[in-house]
């Protein structure tokens, strides 16, 4: 069990990281193999870890609900302090960090990996209906469940899947929801009896364009509507009538459509203490170097994941690489060293094109192709069954027994610096 949370006055730590979810356990646990010495602690309110990239199996009909969470504290690594409370601000010149407690926690680095919010009250009327009236989302744990009793009991009518403006977690979820409710109205014989539309606020069904054709062959295949320009803004509930913000050709304007069944997902910002702790770039988000992760204008601070300001995909799979790359940095930078370690922009997008077969893109920024097999093993472009056993059967094993512990199988960083070290590898 990790250490208790102290009850007393403030305390100093040498690293202090924000955020207990798959970035803030990942990193933690990396740094931890390489200096086991270490007094680190996690700044988490949540007393459930949760296994986001599993809900839209469960929405799918694939996983239970129940598989993708576990208690914080078996995630927690033992020799970490956990306090079980919101980090309220930061003080990047007194290095401290304010709890939502009023406790101050001094540290000697510290590490920004709070996640981000998904803003469910931007829509007018979405809380008030969610989870009921055929309106459901797999961004939530307790609604993906609610999918796929949807897309069970849908026999005809109209499905309207949502893509807000990114940035947003996983930008390919909103297709996986819409793909696997398809494939099961298929394998039923009922899709001939229900309208499906794709309601993206952008203009591409997917940003990096190799991935594409591979997509639309599976949109025409389920007969899909693109509805490109589409931003969802409000909903009513009881009429079942959503109502879109609509930027096309014809100009700028608002449409209502009505639907049988509504997945939505909400547009999704950083959480607003980054800002307001002066560590944000124009947009909000956490301000890195993309390839050190350490913060611009504060050298005593590093981030990862999902509020990061770097323009890789917001995925767990970025996470997985970026964590040895900020837990490499931050130690160097401890010594005075030279940062090592550079992070290259990967991040994948399992795409759950049917039920057995997915779409694995790994890309990094600039759109790179940066796939992890040779293409005789898995060709990324093309939709595979292995690519499927490798997201449904390996990923949540490696998760939960490799990436939060600190194994980094296949996760080594880039050399930033000419005098390379080859007898430094990945750990684990």
């Amino acid at each position: 069990m990790p250490h208790s949370t102290p009850q007393t006055s403030s305390r100093r730590h040498d690293v202090v990281v924000i955020g207990g979810g798959a970035a803030g356990i990942a990193v933690t646990a990396s740094l931890l193999k390489r200096c086991d010495d270490l007094d680190i602690a996690i700044v988490e309110p949540a007393e459930m870890h949760n296994y986001q990239p599993g809900w839209t199996l469960v929405g799918g009909g694939v996983f239970s609900a129940a598989i993708t969470r576990r208690p914080m504290a078996d995630v927690i690594p033992e020799k970490a302090t956990w306090y079980a409370v919101h980090a309220q601000r930061v003080d990047p010149a007194a290095k401290e960090v304010v709890l939502g407690d009023g406790r101050r926690l001094g540290y000697t680095r510290l590490v920004v990996a709070p996640g981000l919010v998904i803003d469910w009250g931007a829509i007018e009327g979405l809380e008030a209906t969610l989870g009921q009236h055929g309106v459901t989302s797999n961004y939530r744990f307790d609604l993906a469940p609610y999918t796929w009793s949807l897309v069970q009991s849908l026999g005809q009518g109209r499905a309207l899947f949502t893509q807000p403006s990114m940035p947003i977690k996983c930008a390919g979820a909103p297709q996986k929801a819409m793909y696997l409710s398809c494939d099961h109205w298929r394998r039923q014989g009922r899709l001939g009896e229900i309208e499906v539309s794709f309601c993206n606020a952008g203009g591409v069904l997917f940003g990096v364009p190799d991935y594409v054709p591979a997509l639309e062959r599976y949109i025409d295949r389920y007969g899909i509507e693109t509805a490109f320009g589409h931003r969802l803004v409000a909903v009513e509930g009881p009429s079942r009538t959503a109502r879109f913000a609509v930027n096309d050709a014809e100009g700028e304007r608002e449409v209502e459509r009505g639907f049988d069944m509504l997945h939505v997902v909400p547009p999704q910002k950083a959480p607003a203490f980054i800002a307001e702790s002066g560590l944000a770039n124009a947009g909000g988000w956490l301000d890195l170097d993309p390839e050190t992760l350490q913060h611009v204008r504060h050298p005593t601070v590093f981030g990862l994941g999902d509020a990061s300001g770097t323009a890789n995909a917001k995925t767990t799979a970025a996470v997985r690489k970026q964590a040895p790359v900020v837990a490499e940095n931050l130690l160097a930078s401890l010594d005075d060293n030279p940062l090592p370690a550079g992070y290259l922009g990967y991040g994948s997008c399992p795409l759950t094109v049917e039920r057995g077969r997915i779409v694995l893109a790994e890309f990094g920024y600039g759109g790179q192709l940066q796939p992890t097999f040779p293409r005789w093993v898995n060709d990324g472009t093309q939709a595979t069954r292995r690519a499927w056993w490798l997201k449904a059967k390996q990923l949540p094993w490696l998760y939960w027994n490799g990436m939060l512990k600190g194994h980094e199988w296949l996760a080594r960083p880039a050399r930033r610096h000419a005098e390379r070290d080859d007898t430094q590898t990945a750990r684990g």
